[in-house]
């Protein structure tokens, strides 16, 4: 004869893995005659002691699962000026300290404009590599049309940027190469280096230049310029138009005249597409008095406003008349 299972059993027990925990916890309150308990109290103990479970779980998850950040990261982002300008091609300094570690040899250590040398030395000895040294550059302003010397071909009404009048009406002067006025250049200067003068024209602060590259890259024209501290002479204007059309549009213009080039060493100055390029800027710099007398547009400046020149009125051609 089968033997009866007593109700006073604790079979609840065979389904504690199954069960919610206040299922649980009244089958004991049942089996054991243990003190009747609020509904509500029974609820929050289970649900206590679900969340202790989920929490152990993601805790050991977590230690177990985690990914590392390599520590030189940190270090080299506390070795940059957290300027987040995106000189360096990158969002930010940690994103570029990112980049560095885990691209490791294939990104450059000397990037970072705005931190300069002690950055790059720091960086350099984080990644264990030599350091280079690092040039430091300036924004210049190729353009020297002010409303006095360079014609205006319209009137723009709208909006105040250089580049949507750029691409809407290709803008109101008449040197489709020309500096348009509107300050895209300065708004974009994350350092406050830049302002517009009265005479239309933007002005570098050489003192807070970072040479991080915004304003460069904000010009729709090509008029901002990177080039090392140590260049004296610039050819100020970016006009690819031949001489004639490019004179009459502005007084300043390059006309590919090509005086600079006789007047300067062997190599130093180019003509490319009608306007004169610099490609050795030591040499210049050490006949700057020269070629600045040999320029009869005055383009060719002296970027510390030491030597300055007016610009030369245009030879008039006298008619002839038969007697």
């Amino acid at each position: 004869m089968a033997q009866r299972i007593s109700s006073t059993t604790p079979s609840f027990k065979i389904g504690i893995l199954f069960t919610r925990p206040s299922d649980f916890i009244r089958d004991a309150i049942r089996v054991y005659n243990l003190p009747e308990m609020n509904t509500l109290i029974v609820s929050l103990i289970g649900m206590g002691i679900l969340a202790l479970f989920f929490a152990v779980f993601l805790f050991v998850a977590y230690t177990r699962l985690a990914v590392k950040d390599d520590p030189r990261v940190d270090a080299i982002a506390d070795s940059l000026p957290g300027a987040n300008c995106g000189g360096c091609g990158y969002p930010g300094c940690r994103q570029y300290a990112e980049a560095i570690v885990k691209k490791e040899g294939k990104v450059p250590v000397d990037l970072c404009a705005p931190g300069g040398q002690d950055s790059v030395e720091r960086i350099a000895s984080i990644m264990g590599v030599e350091a280079m040294a690092a040039v430091p550059k300036v924004a210049v302003v190729l353009c020297g049309g002010t409303p006095e010397l360079a014609e205006d071909r319209a009137t723009y009404i709208g909006a105040a940027s250089c580049q949507e009048e750029h691409l809407v009406t290709g803008g109101h002067k008449a040197c489709t190469y020309g500096c348009l006025g509107l300050g895209d250049c300065v708004d974009a200067c994350p350092f406050n280096a830049m302002f517009m003068a009265e005479n239309g024209l933007p002005v570098v602060i050489e003192e807070k230049c970072t040479a991080c590259g915004k304003c460069v890259d904000a010009c729709p024209r090509g008029i901002m310029r990177l080039v090392p501290k140590t260049q004296r002479i610039l050819v100020r204007c970016v006009n690819h138009d031949k001489g004639a059309v490019a004179r009459k549009v502005c007084k300043v213009s390059c006309i590919a005249c090509t005086k600079c080039v006789k007047a300067a060493p062997e190599g130093a100055i180019r003509m490319d597409n009608f306007l004169a390029v610099i490609d050795d800027p030591a040499a210049v710099d050490a006949n700057a008095q020269a070629l600045i007398d040999s320029c009869p547009t005055a383009c060719i400046v002296d970027r510390l406003g030491i030597l300055v020149k007016t610009p030369e009125e245009p030879e008039k051609k006298e008619a002839t008349v038969e007697a």
